[in-house]
């Protein structure tokens, strides 16, 4: 047997207002795509922003359904409607927020392990890290790529 260890980098700020320039604009789309959310159901709605290569930005937001688990989170909403809005474009980055009775959440919203591996899997397919930025209002989390928060990504069928 051999011991190993992970060691997992990332950066925290103390809010939203203290990231660089595009990732607090990325941020902030995120906050706003939250008034998007379906979620009538749990009440925490999530949005999602994602800087693509192109320079465009999409949003998403998360929509459940009386028939769960029928709904989608955030995350998978923004980066399947960019992949089928833009197919040729990379996701640069992608910020994360939550809000529950009308106020973005302390804690940072971090992503389920369904979106985590389509993150992974956009990120291998563009050949580029994917930024990724969790933002709450009492800290903001940012990731350099997807490998961060799942170091075991699944890729056994290539």
């Amino acid at each position: 047997m051999t011991l190993k260890e992970i060691n997992i980098r990332y950066k925290e700020y103390g809010s939203i207002g203290e990231l660089p320039e595009d990732d607090r604009k990325l941020a902030l789309e995120a906050v706003k795509a939250t008034e998007n959310s379906y979620s009538p159901y749990s009440g925490f709605h999530v949005g999602a922003a994602l800087r693509l290569s192109n320079g465009k930005t999409v949003c998403g937001s998360n929509q459940e359904n009386i028939a769960y688990p029928s709904g989608l989170c955030a995350e998978r909403t923004a980066m399947f409607h960019a992949s089928h809005s833009y197919p040729d474009a990379a996701i640069e980055a992608i910020a994360i927020a939550a809000s529950q009775n009308g106020k973005i959440c302390e804690e940072p919203a971090s992503p389920c392990g369904a979106c985590r591996q389509v993150m992974a899997e956009y990120q291998t397919r563009s050949g580029h890290d994917m930024r990724i930025i969790l933002a709450g209002t009492g800290k903001v989390l940012v990731f350099e790529k997807v490998d961060d928060i799942l170091p075991f990504i699944f890729d056994s069928l290539k």
